[in-house]
């Protein structure tokens, strides 16, 4: 896909991934539309998109409830008069032991990073339909490759969004919509800064920016995935699933460490 022209929505498009996807996409000659919950960050997100034109305008909603996403999608259309690109990028996390987790932790990030960006594709395929040459990204997470201790609710859900992406990209083959999931590592995001795993523990973060022009290169040359993390990552997917035991034992090793170090890791 040429993104020149291109109307693109993104949740979570404050800060972080979104924001730098944002970025590059407006670059690349993209019309866009950003959502955040947060209207002083959305204002600051603004003021650096628009360096790299005036194509793109914000709206401060909770893609988390129904009317928050009704309000988002009305807000892009009328905006865009239409829409090709749909990046779910809105997410929240809680670790720490799935005890220790609250009920309504976990419920937020079912709600965040599972229904929420199947019930807004859900409302936007008939605009995605009507162009045509569209496309659906998902940003998951290495975890739904490789699930970490301490990340299980985390884990599940955007475990449950690559197959949502993974079926749903099969029912709309040849329709006109592509549907994409990107798994990121570990990357240097407001999302992060509450986690104090490094790279001892395997936490090896990397810029937004490099997730964001992975993103692009993907969505131009029409993949179906986008796996952030290089050999490294390449390597534990191929252990998980050859050998899971031996994975067991080598979080088992680190299991004290991370856990002291993700217990405060929450962005919800």
């Amino acid at each position: 896909m040429n993104l020149k022209g291109k109307r693109v929505l993104i949740t979570g498009g404050s800060s972080g991934i979104g924001l730098a996807i944002a970025d590059a996409m407006l670059v690349e000659g993209a019309k866009v539309v950003i959502s955040g919950r947060r209207s002083d960050a959305l204002d600051a997100a603004l003021d650096r998109l628009r360096r790299n034109g005036e194509s793109v305008a914000a709206i401060a909603a909770d893609v988390g409830t129904d009317e928050g996403r009704a309000r988002t999608l009305a807000f892009a259309l009328e905006k865009l008069g239409g829409l090709d690109v749909l990046v779910n990028n809105a997410g929240g996390v809680r670790a720490g032991r799935l005890e220790d987790t609250t009920e309504d932790e976990i419920r937020s990030m079912i709600e965040v990073d599972l229904v929420a960006p199947i019930m807004l594709t859900r409302a936007a395929l008939p605009e995605l339909r009507a162009s045509k040459d569209a496309i659906v990204v998902n940003i998951a997470s290495g975890i739904a490759l490789v699930a970490a201790p301490f990340y299980s609710t985390y884990a599940g859900v955007k475990a449950g969004l690559a197959k949502f992406s993974e079926s749903l990209r099969r029912e709309l083959k040849g329709e006109g919509v592509h549907v994409m999931t990107v798994y990121p590592g570990a990357t240097e995001t407001p999302m992060m800064s509450s986690n104090r795993a490094g790279p001892e523990l395997g936490f090896m973060r990397e810029p937004a920016e490099a997730v964001a022009a992975a993103t692009i290169a993907g969505i131009e040359e029409g993949a179906f995935e986008v796996i952030r993390g290089g050999d490294a990552r390449a390597k534990m997917i191929a252990l998980n699933r050859d050998d899971p035991a031996a994975l067991d034992q080598r979080f088992a090793d680190l299991k004290l460490a991370l856990s002291n170090a993700v217990r405060d890791h929450s962005a919800l």
